[in-house]
């Protein structure tokens, strides 16, 4: 008879763990689709806003080529470069970068540049940088990184691209230089970078994501 009972029991705690694993699981499934949803959304916003949408017709953000450059794109990991086409023909690119020597640390960014190699949009994805000082990297919080729009470089070692106080065309934040100046940097190594790769990088073959 005791032997009855803790078999029920047992079938009962069985059953009822194996609800709870697949509600669980459900539950993960269906917010782990939002989370994809709300990334997707996030990051055409992004590319919308460093790569004028009416220049382009192709799905921007499935156009996903990798790339790799510790030097000019400032990580070991491969980061992610967006290819932006009109009739099956290049004019733009969005490309994912970090600038390693932030004031408490990297500051990922995206830079848009167009076929010509002028910058057409750059946006911080992420950072650490102080409130207040050097959070002005934030379209939000201040115009600051729209003054790249327009820009390019004329060689590798243009002068012009430094800030003010190092003598070049940016204008450092009062009382937080280091972060203004990491950006100036990280956005000219991402166009010296796209310029030595340029023909490589529109007529890439690879898909993020992808096994190699």
């Amino acid at each position: 008879m005791m032997n009855n009972v803790i078999t029920k029991n047992g079938l009962i705690l069985a059953g009822f763990a194996l609800c709870v694993t697949m509600i669980v699981a459900i539950t993960h499934q269906g917010t782990k689709e939002k989370i994809a949803e709300q990334e997707q959304k996030q990051l055409l916003k992004i590319l919308d806003q460093v790569i004028d949408s009416t220049s382009y017709n192709n799905a921007l953000y499935k156009h996903c080529v990798p790339v790799l450059s510790e030097q000019f794109l400032g990580s070991k990991e491969e980061q992610r470069a967006f290819v932006a086409l009109h009739n099956e023909q290049p004019v733009a690119i969005a490309i994912e970068t970090i600038a390693p020597n932030g004031y408490n640390g990297n500051i990922d960014l995206v830079v848009g540049i167009n076929y010509q190699g002028v910058v057409t949009g750059v946006r911080t994805l992420s950072h650490q940088e102080t409130p207040g000082l050097g959070d002005k990297i934030e379209i939000k919080k201040a115009p600051w990184i729209t003054t790249f729009n327009s820009k390019f470089i004329t060689k590798h070692d243009d002068e012009q691209w430094q800030v003010k106080k190092d003598g070049g065309q940016f204008d450092q934040f009062t009382g937080a230089t280091i972060t203004p100046r990491a950006v100036v940097q990280a956005v000219k190594n991402t166009l010296v970078y796209f310029k030595r790769n340029k023909e490589t990088l529109f007529m890439s073959t690879a898909r993020c994501g992808e096994s190699k």
